[in-house]
């Protein structure tokens, strides 16, 4: 596993209930501001593996990415709401404290 997934999957285990993070953003404190494509492969190929809460990772304009509900779903349980089908990142967004590079 290259640095980079090691520090996306550290980046995305950190991210507390009722917070959110964006590709782009989990990709930039990763150390790879380009790298948000890679941050979808890491999640589709290594949430089950290592338990990621993959959910809380939403695109930049606040919406989930996933169709069916379930990633909706599970982020209104962790008391996330929604406005137009969209989070509010202002209130939401999670900056990690952690230097991850």
């Amino acid at each position: 596993m290259n640095l980079f997934t090691e520090r996306v999957i550290r980046i995305i285990q950190g991210i507390p209930a009722g917070h959110v993070m964006a590709y782009g953003q989990v990709a930039a404190v990763a150390g790879s501001p380009r790298g948000a494509r890679q941050v979808v492969r890491t999640l589709h190929s290594m949430s089950e593996k290592y338990e990621l809460p993959w959910h809380r990772i939403i695109n930049t304009k606040g919406e989930v990415s996933f169709t069916g509900g379930d990633q909706r779903e599970l982020l209104e349980s962790e008391g996330i709401q929604f406005k137009n089908n969209k989070v509010d990142l202002t209130v939401y967004r999670w900056f990690p404290i952690d230097s991850y590079e």
